[in-house]
């Protein structure tokens, strides 16, 4: 769906999707573009307290600066929607929107 980057609104891409699977304490984001199988391009944990998600990326099929760095984002969860907002160690302040896929 896209987010907000430093203020910056963001589209979600055209040529591809981005999808993340999660079970109760890991995620797996995937990219998936037509005519290819789905690739995995990140891992990771998760923690949830209250409003808080502590994400932790484990795994990046690119060189990353927050691989085993906990994350703090603020997380709402509104219809089919998942909002995470953060500002990551880099200063990026980050907004993603997730959509539930059916």
């Amino acid at each position: 769906m896209g987010g907000i980057y430093n203020g910056k609104k963001e589209g979600a891409p055209t040529d591809y999707v981005l999808n993340r699977k999660y079970d109760a304490a890991h995620y797996q984001a995937f990219v998936i573009e037509k005519g290819y199988k789905p690739r995995k391009y990140e891992a990771g944990n998760y923690t949830i307290s209250g409003d808080t998600c502590i994400d932790t990326e484990t795994f990046c099929s690119q060189p990353s600066k927050i691989t085993n760095i906990p994350i703090s984002y603020l997380f709402t969860l509104k219809n089919d929607t998942l909002t995470l907002r953060g500002t990551l160690p880099t200063g990026l302040k980050v907004e993603e929107y997730w959509k539930k896929i059916k």
